[in-house]
């Protein structure tokens, strides 16, 4: 981790810690060296810095190239690991940025569902994620935040300051095996195996517990 990344890495902590109770179950199951793709499910703004924080390692974002136009924020997001894509060509840059950081065996957070949910559900994935994998063959850790649109929905609201938790699962890896098959049916393939993978984890009665 850079200065900046850990800096802002630990001073999230705290806040998570003091403002919403913010747990991390299984954080030993990211994968801590090599590429790793960081698959979690997308409630709120909030998933991010939380998804970051469950990590020991520094991991890398996307983010709209947009929030780099201004003056702060353009100086210190490449120095919290945030990539910019373009929005006008969001997908086709998005993908290549995850593949980029990938192929130089860093970590990047996903979200399989591309936006986030309106309703708090999970919602089906897009091909997006698949295809990362089939370029790469990279594992993926799949991840499933809790609470987070209770703190801070979509579509407005005020931030609530409740128990949030990320339960990590056991990584998926794939080989050449699993790109047998058409193109775009084995990326909705993968993309769905990610996403099963993701709803499989629940949280524990006790888990917001202080």
């Amino acid at each position: 981790m850079n200065f900046w990344y850990f800096t802002v890495y630990h001073l999230t902590r705290l806040i998570a810690k003091l403002c919403f109770r913010f747990r991390c179950i299984h954080p030993e199951r990211v994968i801590q060296e090599g590429p790793v793709i960081l698959a979690m499910n997308h409630q709120s703004y909030l998933d991010p810095p939380l998804a970051g924080i469950g990590c020991r390692r520094a991991i890398y974002f996307l983010a709209r190239k947009t929030l780099f136009d201004q003056p702060f924020l353009g100086w210190i997001l490449p120095r919290l690991n945030v990539i910019p894509i373009d929005q006008e060509r969001s997908d086709v840059s998005a993908l290549k940025a995850t593949i980029r950081v990938l192929r130089q065996n860093d970590g990047v957070l996903v979200f399989p569902e591309g936006s986030r949910t309106l309703d708090g559900q999970l919602q089906a994935p897009e091909a997006g994620v698949g295809f990362v994998i089939a370029k790469t063959l990279a594992p993926v850790v799949p991840m499933r935040i809790f609470g987070a649109h209770e703190a801070l929905p979509r579509g407005g609201g005020k931030l609530r300051f409740c128990p949030i938790t990320i339960v990590v699962g056991e990584p998926l890896r794939f080989t050449a095996a699993d790109l047998q098959g058409n193109n775009r049916d084995v990326y909705s393939r993968l993309s769905r195996r990610v996403m099963e993978a993701i709803a499989a984890l629940q949280l524990e009665p006790d888990a917001h517990r202080p």
